[in-house]
């Protein structure tokens, strides 16, 4: 039965839209609509709802379209072959109904996307994504059809793997449990031919694998007032949900239909990793030193049109996407800037939400653009005391460092040496040590405290307590306290002038 059904598929490939159309209107179907709609919809029935009766009327069709096309007469103009053409002229089969069919294997089996080989239609082209490395191409980007005035269609698929790409899959090491790095991924974008597309979900979108429903990327909120959510466009993951067999597999994709025109393409990829890509960029991106150095004497070239001279640029050596010091110093060729970025947290921020920007610039900075500068990775290793260097016109270079700021404060304790005079000065001394000092301190103390007691010169002095007196002392002091006392009843008080402006030195 099983080879009967490919039979019947091969037959139903090979018809015109008459034939088609004849088998549709057999079963009662509809007969509108262009070719690949009329394949998809015959492919549908042979898959689903085939019969005896159904089988009999495909093969009768196939055997009249055949035995038309060996009565026709050939031409008998002589034409010299091109070798190149010669593999894809049309095999036409030498005895009926009964050729060898090829297997479909590996091939959409739908016709969603075939079209007549007269129209030159340009093929939509999607983008090459970083992390996936394209293996094969199970079908090419086509476009999703309305069948009705419905808002909400359904466009199905029909395709099998072949038993290589089956094997692929299965010995493929798993990324993380339960995901294979060989997939089947379903990649959906505008139908525009203009430029390769990026991945752009319609509205609406559901897709479903055989009988279960496959999971799609949601919204990331936003925190912006006003803004709409986003949504990451990725390729959807179908593996899981696939027959790893040579059994055919179905696709449904839902969609909305608002206006715009989408296509949709399979690919058998292997996902790669961001330490994969930083591997193959330190093997094939990396700029040597000397060119490195050239670019940067191209920098500090002089310009005769500019008024100001450039001497030297500076250039940090701290990530500025995670504020660290570099490990590989990354930048893209089309930045016009010296300032490098760390490629092993670009590559893993691109990892989780693409959006491949340059964080110096904000300049698109795609993987295929990065390289990895070669002179200042070799400044990182010699210089690991600076956060910071500058380039010099010549192309040398040469570290900055941050000063540190004096101390204020004082380095050792401050011993009084003596008393202020009454104008403000302190004594003279003969003798220079500091213990004559302190004990000519010490002995003029009771006249010491007076002329501090009383105004000097509009200004009071400073209250000086000596522990070092006798009872006596502190009552002669209480005396005068109560004579400033009276003076206190008489008016306010002047202000005193603090006699030990000078004459103080470290202890050390």
């Amino acid at each position: 039965m099983a080879a009967e059904l490919v039979e019947a598929k091969n037959m139903v490939m090979s018809f015109r839209v008459s034939d088609l159309q004849m088998l549709l209107g057999f079963v009662g179907r509809s007969k509108s609509g262009l070719k690949h709609e009329l394949v998809t919809r015959a492919l549908q029935l042979v898959q689903f709802d085939c019969s005896p009766e159904l089988f009999k009327k495909i093969k009768e069709l196939y055997e009249t379209r055949y035995a038309k096309k060996s009565v026709e007469p050939s031409p008998q103009v002589p034409r010299p072959l091109d070798p190149l053409a010669l593999h894809s002229m049309p095999r036409t089969p030498l005895s009926g109904p009964t050729v060898d069919y090829p297997v479909m294997y590996g091939k959409y089996l739908n016709g969603l996307g075939r079209l007549p080989t007269k129209a030159l239609k340009p093929e939509v082209r999607l983008v090459k994504l970083p992390f996936f490395n394209m293996l094969d191409e199970l079908l090419k980007p086509t476009e999703l059809v309305p069948q009705s005035t419905e808002k909400l269609q359904e466009s199905p698929c029909i395709f099998a793997l072949t038993p290589r790409q089956v094997e692929m899959i299965r010995n493929s090491r798993e990324l993380q449990p339960g995901v294979k790095a060989v997939q089947v991924v379903l990649r959906i974008c505008y139908s525009d031919t203009s430029c390769p597309q990026e991945d752009q979900y319609p509205p609406n979108i559901a897709v479903k694998v055989n009988h279960s429903y496959c999971s799609v990327p949601g919204y990331y909120p936003s925190n912006k007032p006003g803004v709409e959510p986003k949504r990451p466009c990725r390729p959807i993951n179908l593996t899981h949900l696939m027959y790893l067999s040579s059994a055919t597999n179905r696709i449904t994709v839902t969609w909305g239909n608002y206006g715009k025109s989408y296509s949709v393409a399979l690919y058998l990829v292997r996902q790669l990793t961001s330490s994969d890509l930083l591997q193959r960029l330190k093997t094939i991106g990396v700029k040597h030193p000397e060119l490195c150095k050239a670019l940067v004497k191209e920098k500090l070239r002089l310009d005769p049109d500019s008024e100001i001279a450039t001497t030297g640029v500076r250039v940090s050596l701290i990530c500025p996407l995670v504020k660290m010091r570099l490990s590989v110093p990354c930048r893209a060729e089309s930045c016009a800037h010296l300032q490098c970025f760390d490629a092993v947290f670009y590559l893993q921020m691109n990892e989780k939400k693409p959006t491949w920007m340059c964080p110096v610039c904000d300049k698109p900075a795609a993987y295929d653009q990065l390289i990895i500068d070669g002179l200042l990775s070799k400044i990182l290793s010699e210089c690991e005391d600076a956060d910071e260097i500058e380039f010099l016109a010549e192309g040398s270079w040469r570290p900055i460092r941050a000063e540190k700021e004096p101390s204020c404060s004082p380095q050792g304790p401050i011993l009084v040496l003596g008393t202020s005079d009454a104008n403000g000065l302190p004594p003279a001394s003969s003798t220079p040590g500091v213990g004559g000092s302190v004990g000519s301190s010490l002995g003029g103390a009771g006249s010491g405290a007076g002329a501090a007691g009383g105004p000097e010169n509009g200004r009071p002095g400073a209250d000086v307590v000596d522990l070092t007196l006798d009872s006596s002392s502190s009552s002669e002091d209480d005396d005068e306290d109560d004579e400033d006392d009276e003076d206190d009843d008489e008016g306010p008080r002047p202000k005193r002038r603090c006699p030990f402006q000078k004459g103080l030195v470290p202890a050390c």
